[in-house]
């Protein structure tokens, strides 16, 4: 895809983090968007911050878990913009437990959100992006698609599975319809709010697995809410990651990784599948230290 000039993206989660800054970059590059997002306050912030730039803007409070209003969506995009050519399955949750210890309505929540949402909207929208001369369907797994920690069985179930998902689908498009991209995309710690809005119970947090010391190296939080601030501070901006997935979706790249963190997971796997996290200890901590040094700034 060699612009967003005058196309119409639909964005899921947008309401903050990596979701917002894509509205706000296609905005730029001469988009019409759609955001939707469950939290209104934000997604209202969002269309606000969308208002400077010379566009269509429609907004639609969902929950993306929620099939109807996901099947009802395309007809709305298309009834406010007359078509749809873009569209980021971005929104993403997580709880912090184990999976014995895993409140069942927790891992509906997630499954539900992550998954069940990226399927619904995927299929709610080729129909109308299919004969499109230029089109693209960019769905977020995470570098937890690709390596595993405890405590994530069910983020990294969503996430594994949205990677095979859409692998799969984009071998069936290239085949078939091959002006229909297919994306996935990888990001590492990226500055959002997930940490801040993970179900998760006191004895959730106090436990101590390896799984928060891979990414706190130094300050460890002390409640909830500390890790919140800490993930979302400590990782690179979500204009950034934005930018690296728009850049993507130009250059045609099938897998799209976000940061050198998730570049160097992805290499531990593939170069050590039984033992990947025994070479963590070894480039962990000068990852950090470049991160540290790397100045994260806001592209908007």
């Amino acid at each position: 895809m060699q612009t967003f000039n005058d196309k119409v993206a639909v964005i899921t989660g947008a309401g903050s983090g990596m979701g917002r800054y894509l509205a706000i970059l296609l905005a730029q590059d001469g988009a019409d968007v759609c955001v939707t997002d469950v939290n209104e306050e934000t997604l209202n912030e969002t269309v606000e911050m969308l208002r400077k730039y010379n566009i269509s803007v429609s907004s639609h409070v969902l929950d993306v878990s929620n099939k109807e209003s996901i099947e009802a969506l395309p007809q709305k995009v298309i009834d406010q913009h007359g078509k749809v050519d873009l569209v980021f399955n971005n929104a993403g949750v997580t709880t912090g437990s184990h999976f014995k210890d895993m409140d069942e309505k927790n891992w509906d929540w997630v499954m539900g959100i992550n998954f069940d949402g990226v399927i619904n909207s995927t299929r709610a929208f080729i129909p109308h992006m299919i004969e499109s001369p230029e089109a693209a369907i960019v769905n977020t797994s995470s570098i937890f698609g690709m390596v595993a920690v405890p405590g994530q069985t069910v983020y990294h179930a969503t996430k594994f599975a949205v990677r095979g998902f859409t692998e799969s689908l984009a071998l069936e498009m290239k085949a078939t319809n091959p002006n229909l991209q297919i994306h996935c995309v990888h990001p590492g710690h990226i500055g959002t709010n997930i940490a801040a809005t993970a179900r998760m119970s006191d004895e959730d947090f106090n436990r101590d697995d390896g799984a928060r010391s891979s990414i706190f190296t130094r300050n460890a939080p002390k409640s909830q809410q500390e890790m919140g601030d800490l993930f979302r501070e400590g990782g690179m901006h979500p204009s950034k990651a934005a930018q690296i997935i728009l850049n993507g979706v130009r250059k045609k790249k099938s897998r799209i990784f976000i940061g050198l963190d998730a570049k160097l997971l992805d290499l531990s796997q593939r170069l050590f599948p039984k033992h990947y996290h025994k070479t963590w200890a070894f480039f962990m901590p000068f990852l950090m230290i470049f991160r540290d040094k790397k100045a994260l700034k806001s592209v908007d």
